[in-house]
């Protein structure tokens, strides 16, 4: 990565999200006064002193801790160690330092990492507390700086102590030239199990329990295929179910993950068959005009005939008629059958929603088609189509003007639509026609 990287590692509840959005000001990671809640790295970039900075927030580290969720905690704040080339070590000024920060204080001294020692919650003006005096037996080459993350103060401080750690970085502009890729679905279909497959690490914690993502986490993947970027989202529950805060921040958080992306994974568990659930999850998708690929997972775990592909389609195509254009595949994230697909199957979706078509060529198809079907017509009054132009890509986007926009019935667009696919594909991505009226010129 062509910019330094500046992990915040400490125990769970100490205010390492609060921190990272007050660094890279804006509230992407998910705050809540519950241990735990940041469960996988979460990066961002902030500015400072004309450099810019990737800060990574992790989930906090717990030495000891037997549960399953904990401790792949701890082995993601361990990876996030590995690619930092500054540490932030966080402690809590309330809590006073803990057998906990001291283990800690182990771990990140045999990383060999630059570590700057942040004592957090020192919320008094002047002085810090009594109680900030006592970090200094952790034994850090650097004096401990007192911030306090709620209120922005010391951050200032923080970062011109990361800055001097890095010494002279030499940074390489670069523009990120990747297919951003977003992994939608209901909890548990799957979504970070396929992400660790693709990039091959274990990348984003991975357990049986629904709901285990909770923020929409970044993974960047260069392979023989191209470049992507994999955006892992929250699993989207039903509205009715999202009864705290943090669900209802993940929500969102997915629904950003979507706009983000270029191309979405549409996730659907064989074990259950496509759902409602699916069907609302595709629509946020559809809406949004981004290319989808319906990615049926678990398929080791089907009993299969020569008809099961096509009852399953058959099912698929009748739950999502909307979105007809999207390809299916099936795979196994854990077995990694047919996962390498993915890639073609994401240049191929990602190149049909950036194409663009000539006016020339767009106008000889209308001209068949509506010699084809004739335009309708109500009261005596027919509807005249006289051209149409792409005006954008991501989704293809067209203009058709007209005589008048009352008659240029929804069933006349679906049919030049149909006639827009069967000549030029657009296979895997929405389209969009935007009627206009140019009033009759005869």
């Amino acid at each position: 990565m062509s910019k330094p990287v500046i992990a915040i590692v400490g125990r769970p509840n100490v205010g390492k999200s609060t921190l990272f959005n007050k660094l890279i000001g804006e509230r992407r990671s998910i705050v809540e006064d519950t241990p735990g809640v940041t469960r996988d790295r979460i990066y961002g970039e902030t500015e400072w002193r004309g450099k810019k900075l990737v800060v990574i927030d992790t989930g906090g580290i717990e030495p000891k801790a037997d549960d399953v969720i904990l401790s792949q905690m701890r082995l993601q704040a361990e990876i996030a160690v590995d690619s930092a080339d500054v540490i932030i070590f966080m402690c809590d000024v309330r809590t006073g330092l803990t057998a906990d920060d001291r283990d800690i204080a182990v771990m990140l001294k045999k990383s060999g990492k630059p570590i700057v020692l942040c004592v957090n919650k020192c919320d008094r003006v002047g002085q810090p507390p009594f109680e900030f005096y006592e970090f200094y037996e952790l034994g850090f080459e650097q004096d401990p700086i007192s911030v306090s993350s709620l209120h922005g103060s010391g951050s200032g401080d923080l970062l011109d102590a990361c800055m001097d750690a890095l010494g002279d970085w030499q940074e390489e502009e670069e523009e990120d030239d990747s297919i951003h890729v977003a992994v939608i679905g209901k909890p548990n279909a799957g979504k970070s199990s396929i992400i660790n497959k693709l990039i091959g690490q274990n990348r984003l914690i991975v357990s049986n329990i629904a709901g285990t993502t909770r923020d929409a986490v970044d993974t960047q993947v260069e392979n023989q295929y191209g470049k992507y970027t994999f955006i892992d989202t929250a699993g989207i529950r039903r509205q009715a179910k999202i009864n705290d805060r943090i669900e209802h921040f993940s929500v969102l958080r997915a629904h950003m993950a979507v706009e983000r992306a270029s191309v979405c994974l549409l996730m659907i568990d064989a074990s259950t068959g496509i759902t409602e659930q699916d069907e609302k999850i595709a629509g946020i998708a559809h809406e949004a005009g981004k290319a989808v690929i319906i990615v049926v997972n678990k398929w080791d775990l089907i009993e299969k005939d020569n008809s099961t592909v096509k009852e399953f389609n058959d099912k698929i195509r009748v739950a999502l008629a909307y979105m007809p254009y999207a390809p299916i595949l099936y795979i196994s994230a854990k077995t990694g059958q047919r996962v390498e697909k993915l890639f073609e199957h994401i240049n191929y979706v990602y190149g049909q929603s950036v194409m663009r078509v000539t006016t020339g060529m767009l106008n000889d198809v209308l001209g068949d088609a509506m010699i084809r079907v004739q335009p309708p017509s109500d009261k005596g009054r027919r509807l005249k189509i006289y051209y149409m132009t792409q005006i954008s890509v991501a989704p293809p986007t067209f203009v058709i003007f007209c005589n008048n926009v009352e008659l240029f019935h929804f069933s006349y667009q679906r049919f030049i639509e149909n006639c827009l696919r069967e000549t030029f594909g657009f296979n895997g991505t929405p389209i969009k026609l935007i009627i206009r009226q140019k009033g009759d010129e005869e």
